[in-house]
């Protein structure tokens, strides 16, 4: 159990050193960002010794499905990356990019995508793709009979046509201006027609796609293998011949395989590590800026949530720098809106400052001058426990008593989003993060804070509604106009902000390492992995 004294004690010493623990916030991962946080410099290494031309990757969860339109979690997709693409895409700044489509426009009214397709690409089956082999996959992902888990994503499609062989068209119900970020997520990935066919639900098991390499075998106790694809329509790649993806739980055990060559990349890589780790045993640790958002959500149902100035009392009294040096080493950046400035549409707000005594300010005129009793909760594991406990400490020293509560995955999940209606929520502060894997402020914001978004629809768990707030998200999915949602946008984040449903905390960066042998292999900002470019230098 967290012991105040013992905190308070380091918290005091910690910040009487003046934060001295490595880290700055949002660096990229460049050499001089990494000279920031370690004395020794990674590039000066000898290159490290390397058998063959293929690669291991150790990763820290099991894989769940390759099943694009039927897979929820970031690391299963990054797998899939590697055989399977969209039309569009996003580069490794969540730039959106052309794949498997040459060209694409939408029409003024958000309604009506067309996309002009690549020429002379084919399956790894042998199929040919085109545009019937487009509408086949649209098509399965937008039937809400084949209860597919990215079905939401693609539920406003009415209609997909084959224009001709290479033109696909997709019309909508309703508009829909964050349609093209839908296109280029995980989910609007290509499988092979024939594939489909033949496999069925099994097909989660056996993916056939258009990418740099082919799927070899899945052993789901131990890995995953893939191979190159000798006749990709991209020039140059692949450059490695195949890829063997690992889970690997236990984070130790993952820097040992590191360390001793038996993997070429590992990720997450723990943080309290990576000084020691980065320029030792020809490791480099890479550390960008990420889209991942940490946040406490405050249920604005409840009593004494339901009140502005508790809320924002509250984002006074949590000290950012400190919060990110103590739980994340440094590896991050203090939030300045509601969403990670990596996204689309993104618009930077006055962050609330460290400051206790305008906190207390706030409880009293709120009528809370002696404070109150509250619960948090949140996940069981290392880094969730202590960002929960660094807030209860912030919190006691303005007279809020947080008890913590963390949960395992399971137990969560259904206290929080199984909850069918609003009053029966029990929730009152949750610790969590969230990552748009869309690229775009639609879904940073919607789905976490649009009055129609509270559980079990989606993930509103602060419970925030704000008629204005709706209004503009209305009018930014109405348009396809980038001046025109912009302008939606930077005035929702203003008023969120406002409003303080959360405590804003930080944007963690995201960590791995590799042999510095290894270029092409890398972290998106959202935290998935990108290795379809994995090369060895010799």
């Amino acid at each position: 159990m967290f012991q105040r004294r013992f905190f308070t004690a380091f918290l005091t010493i910690f910040v009487a050193l003046n934060l001295v623990l490595a880290g700055c916030s949002g660096q990229s991962s460049s050499n001089a960002d990494q000279k920031s946080k370690t004395n020794k410099n990674p590039e000066e290494q000898p290159i490290a010794k390397k058998e063959g031309n293929s690669i291991v990757i150790a990763v820290k969860d099991n894989l769940i499905s390759m099943d694009p339109h039927d897979t929820n979690d970031t690391l299963s997709g990054s797998i899939q990356s590697t055989m399977l693409e969209g039309l569009v895409g996003f580069d490794k700044d969540m730039n959106m990019i052309p794949v498997l489509a040459e060209s694409y426009e939408a029409s003024d009214d958000a309604k009506v995508f067309t996309f002009t397709l690549r020429k002379g690409v084919t399956f790894h089956d042998g199929t040919p793709f085109n545009a019937e082999a487009v509408k086949v996959n649209i098509d399965r992902v937008a039937n809400p009979d084949n209860k597919l888990k990215r079905y939401s994503m693609f539920e406003l499609v009415e209609k997909t046509e084959v224009i001709d062989e290479y033109t696909v068209s997709v019309t909508l119900k309703e508009p829909f201006g964050a349609m093209l970020n839908h296109f280029a997520h995980p989910a609007g990935r290509i499988i092979s027609p024939a594939a489909i066919e033949k496999y069925g639900k099994d097909i989660a098991m056996n993916p056939v796609g258009t990418g740099p390499f082919k799927f070899v075998e899945w052993n789901q106790s131990d890995h995953l293998a893939v191979e190159k694809n000798p006749d990709y329509w991209e020039e140059g790649l692949p450059k490695v011949d195949g890829i063997k993806f690992k889970p690997v739980p236990e984070s130790g055990a993952r820097v040992a395989m590191l360390q001793t060559g038996e993997a070429d990349f590992i990720y997450p890589i723990p943080t309290e590590q990576a000084e020691s780790l980065n320029g030792t045993d020809g490791i480099i640790v890479e550390n960008s800026p990420s889209i991942v958002a940490r946040y406490m959500s405050m249920n604005t149902t409840k009593k004494p949530f339901n009140d502005i100035k508790v809320r924002q009392a509250i984002n006074y009294a949590i000290n950012k720098e400190a919060f990110l040096k103590v739980v994340y080493r440094g590896y991050g950046s203090e939030m300045d809106s509601v969403i990670p400035a990596g996204l689309q549409f993104y618009s930077k707000q006055t962050p609330y400052p460290y400051d206790p005594e305008k906190a207390k300010q706030l409880l009293q005129e709120a009528g809370y001058e002696s404070g109150f009793k509250t619960t948090v909760w949140g996940g069981n594991n290392s880094d969730a426990i202590k960002a929960m406990e660094f807030i209860q400490q912030q919190l006691g020293e303005i007279g809020i008593e947080v008890n913590v509560v963390p949960m395992e995955a399971g137990t969560l999940s259904d206290k929080i989003w199984s909850v069918q209606e609003a009053k029966d929520a029990e929730v009152e502060l949750f610790y969590g993060g969230w990552s748009s894997s869309t690229g775009d402020a639609d879904w940073g914001i919607r789905p976490l804070l649009a009055g129609d978004a509270i559980p079990p629809k989606s993930y509103n768990v602060a419970y925030y509604e704000n008629e204005k707030v709706d209004q503009l998200i209305n009018e930014a999915l109405q348009t396809a106009d980038p001046e025109k949602r912009k302008t939606a946008y930077a005035k929702m984040q203003e008023l969120i902000w406002e409003d303080a449903p959360w405590a804003f905390l930080m944007v963690e960066d995201t960590m791995a390492g590799k042999k510095n042998y290894l270029e092409g292999v890398y972290l998106l900002p959202d935290g998935s992995m990108n290795a379809r470019e994995a090369e060895i230098k010799r």
